[in-house]
């Protein structure tokens, strides 16, 4: 992974770092929450004043501005990618797929798989097919592979099929790691699972 970034400030937007990424609804910083996933926990106090002003952000804030959080570090990629995945900016389908097949950064890769499953396309598909064939294979590391394989099965299970079969790609993988081996986070069903409690919590907060 590379650290090739360029600060919000240096091309007119230093304000979107505070405004949109560590501003504080929870009373931590917004990045820590998407990080973490404790906007998905069943019961979390600050839902409703977090998913509130995250959803009219998503609404509002202007493409510029998602390019610049872009184009800075693994935090405010996550937070752009949250954003542009809740409101389904399908615009930024191809920044997002060239971000995640670049891997420059830990932690930003698994919201780009987030937009893509909000997207929900056969292009999403596409992209994610890419980055697992590409990924997979490389069995010496983990970026995202696992979030990648959960967007993939919830748009298109057939064309994962191929990389879940018994003795797979994703077996290999997975097999390759000492520390995934035995993990419930990491079958096949838990990715789909996971990536649906995303997207089905998201689609909630509209209905709401």
């Amino acid at each position: 992974m590379t650290d090739a970034s360029q600060h919000p400030a240096e091309i007119g937007y230093g304000f979107v770092i505070e405004r949109y990424v560590t501003r504080k609804d929870s009373g931590y910083p917004r990045y820590r929450d998407l990080k973490s996933g404790r906007v998905l926990r069943p019961g979390w106090p600050h839902a409703e004043n977090f998913t509130r002003h995250l959803v009219d952000d998503a609404a509002t804030i202007t493409d510029e501005e998602l390019e610049a959080l872009l184009g800075y570090e693994w935090r405010s990629r996550l937070t752009a990618a949250w954003l542009i995945g809740v409101d389904r900016r399908e615009s930024f389908r191809a920044r997002i797929g060239d971000l995640l097949l670049a891997s420059e950064f830990c932690f930003s890769g698994s919201a780009y798989c987030f937009a893509l499953a909000r997207f929900g396309t056969h292009a999403d598909a596409e992209i994610l097919t890419t980055y697992l064939d590409h990924y997979l294979p490389r069995t010496d590391l983990r970026y995202d592979q696992p979030a990648a394989l959960g967007a993939l099965l919830r748009l298109d299970a057939h064309h994962a099929d191929r990389f879940t079969q018994p003795d797979g790609l994703w077996d290999q993988w997975v097999n390759a790691l000492s520390h995934l081996h035995g993990d419930p986070a990491c079958t096949p069903v838990e990715r789909r699972r996971w990536t649906d409690l995303q997207c089905d919590f998201s689609n909630g907060w509209f209905r709401a």
